[in-house]
This record gives C-alpha cells, sequence and structure tokens, in this order.
C-alpha cells in the first residue's frame, strides 16, 4: 500500500508477501470455518480497497463461501436492497460501518449479523440442501456482484471460481503490447473492488503472473503520478475519465518518473487518447467486457494499429464468437452501428460468462435469447474487422465508470412531497461521459415560498443522503409534463432528447457543484 493511501486510509504503508498473506488467509478460516457448513451461503463485505477485502475473500473462498463486495459509496436504501436481494449470512464490515449496516438490515426487516474484522462472530445456523462439497469446485459461486440494471434494481451477477480463473488465464496469455513479465509485473489500480474489473480482472491477473496489485483508495489527480512511481508499478488500469482529467494537470517532471509498459482500460475520450500517450509515454490499451461476459468473450486492442481517437477496442480472439446485429437482428454491414451480440467459440457458449442473475431466471433467460448474450451496447466492425463503441443500446448512465439506473434515481426524487413526476437521463459529460440529469413535473403550487434553485437542492440532498453521490443529479430542470409513449410510459428517447434540449437553457439548474462524497462514501 502506498504511503498516501495508507495515510488516508489510516492503514500501515507497505508490502504484504504471498506468505504473509497466506498466514494472515489461514488464520482467518479457522475463525470462518463454521459458515462452511450445510448447503452454500453467502458473506457480504464492505471492506473497500484495503487488505482485508482480498484476505477474507480468499478466506471465504476457501471454504466455498460467496462473498457479496458492497459498495462503499451506497446508502441505506442501496445497502438494504443489497443485503436482502443477495440473501447475505454473515456482513463483514469497516468498523465505523456496523452501524449504517446494522440500522439498513433492521429496516429491510432482516435479522442479520454485522461484525467488523476481529470481531467475534455469531453462531450461525446450518442452512439445508445440497452440500457445497458435491459440486463441481470450477462451477461453485465464487462472488455476488452487483451491476445496475437497465430500467430497476441491480443485479445479482453470479459468478464462478471458473469465472475468475478464466479471466486470469486469458490477461496472461494477451500478449502484444499487454505482455506480462515472466518475473512479476506490478499493477496499480484505483478501481473498487466491488466492480469486475479490480476484483477479476486486475487480481487475477497479478495472481496468474505471480506478481503485485496496489490498490488506491480511489483516484487522486495530484498524487496519481507520486503513487505510480512509488510503487513502481509497471501497469496501470484505468477507465476513461482518469486520462481526461491527468491531461489537465500542469506538466510536472514527475509524471515521466514511472515504469509503466502499458495502461489497461476502455472509455478514454478521442480527443484525449493520442494526446495521452505522447505526454505521458505509455499507451493506452482499450478493451470491452462486462461483469457478464467475463474472459468468455473479451475483446482488446493489444495490437497495433489500434486506430487512436476512434473509440476502437480492437477484434475479437477465435475464441470469442460475436455478431453485430440491427434492430430486426439482421448482420449489420461493415461500419453500420448495430447492438453487439457475444458468445463463446465451441460446444460451450457460455464457458467464461456469469452463471446467471440470481433470482432472476427470465432476465438470465432474455439475456441469452437465441443462444447469444445481448450486451446492450452499439458498436460497429470496419473493414479490417476492428470494432468501435458507439453508445449503449438502454437508457443505463455511465458516469465516471459507475452505472446508473435512471429508475433508481427517479424513484427517490418522487418521495419529496413537491414532485408528482421525475423523468431522469444522460446528458453528455466531457470529463464523467455521462452526467445525470433529472426533469421534474411538480405538484401544484408546490414551490411555495421557495426559489426553483433552493428545491433543486432539496432534491439533491435527498438522492445525496439515499444514494451514492454520484447518482443524484447533476442537473435539474422544472417542466410542465414530461414525455409519455401511447401506453402512458415514460418515453425514454424522447426524454433523452428533452434532457439535451434543456442542458442549454435559462432554466436549465447546475447542481454539479453538490455532487461531493461525504466521508462514508470517499473509498
Amino acid at each position: 500500500m502506498t504511503r498516501d493511501t495508507a495515510g488516508r486510509t489510516g492503514i500501515e504503508a507497505g508490502d504484504l508477501s504471498y506468505t504473509q498473506a497466506w498466514g494472515r488467509t489461514q488464520a482467518l478460516i479457522g475463525k470462518l470455518e463454521a459458515l462452511a457448513k450445510g448447503a452454500p451461503q453467502r458473506v457480504a463485505l464492505l471492506l473497500e480497497n484495503r487488505p482485508e477485502m482480498f484476505l477474507h475473500w480468499l478466506a471465504l473462498n476457501a471454504l466455498g463461501v460467496s462473498a457479496v463486495p458492497l459498495n462503499p459509496a451506497w446508502r441505506s436504501a442501496e445497502l438494504g436492497y443489497a443485503l436482502a436481494h443477495s440473501e447475505a449470512r454473515l456482513v463483514i464490515a469497516l468498523p465505523e460501518r456496523v452501524a449504517e449496516l446494522r440500522e439498513a438490515a433492521q429496516a429491510e426487516g432482516l435479522d442479520v449479523p454485522v461484525r467488523a474484522p476481529g470481531e467475534a462472530l455469531p453462531e450461525l445456523r446450518s442452512l439445508s440442501g445440497t452440500d457445497r462439497q458435491s459440486e463441481e469446485a470450477a462451477d461453485r459461486e465464487c462472488a455476488l456482484l452487483y451491476t445496475s440494471g437497465t430500467t430497476g434494481r441491480p443485479k445479482g451477477c453470479m459468478l464462478s471460481n471458473r469465472y475468475f480463473t478464466m479471466m486470469g488465464e486469458w490477461y496472461a496469455a494477451l500478449g502484444g503490447l499487454c505482455a506480462l513479465d515472466e518475473t512479476g509485473d506490478c499493477l496499480i489500480t484505483p478501481l473498487p473492488m466491488h466492480h469486475m474489473n479490480a476484483m477479476a480482472c486486475s487480481t487475477m491477473a497479478m495472481l496468474a503472473n505471480g506478481g503485485c496489485i496496489v490498490p488506491l483508495d480511489r483516484f487522486h489527480p495530484r498524487s496519481w503520478w507520486r503513487e505510480v512511481s512509488e510503487s513502481q508499478a509497471t501497469i496501470v488500469h484505468y477507465l476513461g475519465v482518469m486520462p481526461a482529467i491527468l491531461l489537465k494537470l500542469e506538466e510536472d517532471p514527475a509524471e515521466r518518473r514511472h515504469r509503466v509498459r502499458f495502461g489497461f482500460g476502455a472509455g478514454v475520450g478521442g480527443r484525449q487518447h493520442a494526446p495521452f500517450e505522447e505526454r505521458f509515454g505509455f499507451p493506452l490499451v482499450e478493451a470491452w467486457a462486462m461483469t457478464e461476459s467475463g474472459a468468455g468473450a473479451a475483446i482488446v486492442a493489444n495490437h497495433e494499429p489500434r486506430k487512436r481517437g476512434s473509440a476502437c477496442f480492437g477484434r475479437p480472439l477465435p475464441a470469442v464468437d460475436v455478431r453485430i446485429v440491427d434492430r430486426q437482428a439482421n448482420d449489420a454491414r461493415a461500419d453500420q452501428p448495430g447492438e453487439l451480440w457475444v458468445r463463446h467459440a465451441g460446444s460451450d457458449p457460455r464457458r467464461g460468462f456469469f452463471s446467471g442473475y440470481f433470482r432472476d431466471a427470465a432476465a438470465t433467460a432474455a439475456a441469452w435469447d437465441g443462444g447469444w448474450f445481448h450486451t446492450g451496447d452499439i458498436v460497429a466492425r470496419d473493414a479490417e474487422g476492428d470494432m468501435r463503441f458507439i453508445d449503449r443500446k438502454s437508457n443505463m448512465i455511465r458516469r465516471s465508470g459507475e452505472n446508473i439506473a435512471a429508475v433508481e434515481v427517479e424513484e427517490v426524487l418522487a418521495e419529496h412531497a413537491a414532485v408528482a413526476e421525475a423523468g431522469v437521463a444522460a446528458v453528455p459529460d466531457e470529463i464523467r461521459g455521462d452526467e445525470v440529469f433529472a426533469c421534474i413535473r411538480l405538484k401544484p403550487g408546490s414551490v411555495g415560498s421557495g426559489t426553483a434553485q433552493s428545491l433543486a437542492e432539496a432534491l439533491v440532498r435527498i438522492c445525496l443522503k439515499r444514494l451514492a453521490y454520484f447518482k443524484a443529479p447533476g442537473y435539474v430542470a422544472f417542466v410542465d409534463a414530461l414525455p409519455r409513449t401511447a401506453t402512458e410510459k415514460l418515453d425514454r428517447a424522447a426524454l433523452k432528447s428533452l434532457a439535451m434540449e434543456l442542458l442549454d437553457r435559462a432554466g436549465c439548474l447546475d447542481t454539479r457543484p453538490l455532487k461531493r462524497p461525504v466521508p462514508s462514501q470517499a473509498a
């Protein structure tokens, strides 16, 4: 752990060797072994990007218990939903979050114990059902990761041991610009362990390589190059927002005092790709994958020409089957945009993919309709076979790498007594990709003596209290009506167009300055 991250989290800086990690994991296994009795179980973890997160995950996995990483930025409504939906039998959390998690569980009517690392664990009744030892180890659930749905609550992606091991094997075999050092690499990531990128891709790549992973508490632009240099990182993982921010900083000789061979990530802006590489001295290798796809259908632009600035993420390897289809499910022509459908080549099209959405067989079947996984991403493939990302099919908002379901924000906004109806859409943001735009229809006479600005701020503060800060509206506009379809459903396409029209009008209120993480959301 770097000194800057250690100072921010109150943990001693330094390295943890494989031998030390093994010893600490074995000690945790002894404390947690009672959880291995009976049918498969899950334990929720809110431990941020700290060593305890890695060690508890490994110890639980050794016992056949699935880990449910919780987003530290989640608030009461989100935490309560995840605990209830995941059927977690136990929560292990940072000491300062224990009380909050207990309240969230009680609000959902759950009797789930919450403990800080090192505290005595309660006696848990063994569950009846199929014993985990009867399952193939590779097929056992290793983790349940939540990914925002397009129109409703987050879905729980069941990820097997095979999912994780295939990710490490895939990364280690990439070669090209992503070739790993046989003596071991050092990978630094500011991305959170409750996301597939850090938990599966980064961690498993270094375990497969015998390398070192350096997890930061979050992305801090001012200390970024110092931490990269101090850690002697040879690989960095990024999201598109990071290059844009780093390019805005004043030039500093320290920014070239690094050992980085390549960056691995997605979403770098077209105008930032080449300038970043020229200024900082290493390639940003764009890739495509989803929590659902894992390494089963991952695609990466790790060979030249990478077609920088075109949102190109390479071409599929022989192990990946790809279709790009139009609205009638016909194969798109070269350079024609269409939805990306993927599967693993060969006799097992779901190899390396998620095992399904927990408690949602219908959504799993719909995602695999026709034997292909429907990604919801709009892409195009050129005459050379290279693919470029264009847009998302759904109304998903993706801000700084975080997926935000519009419905989730709308539900919270609607709780305010003045709100008759709320519609949320994405508008472009040069730095963060998307920003959250809220169109609000008020109840008659609800503004009273207050101002539109004060009401907008009150709505944003409700969201900040109930949801992760990044989900709160960055813009608010009060409208007379929201667009609806013939069946009286919210017309999402028209809503997005309306938001774009309102963005530059005088009545659009900029609430982005309010969107700051509270202390408990700072990870």
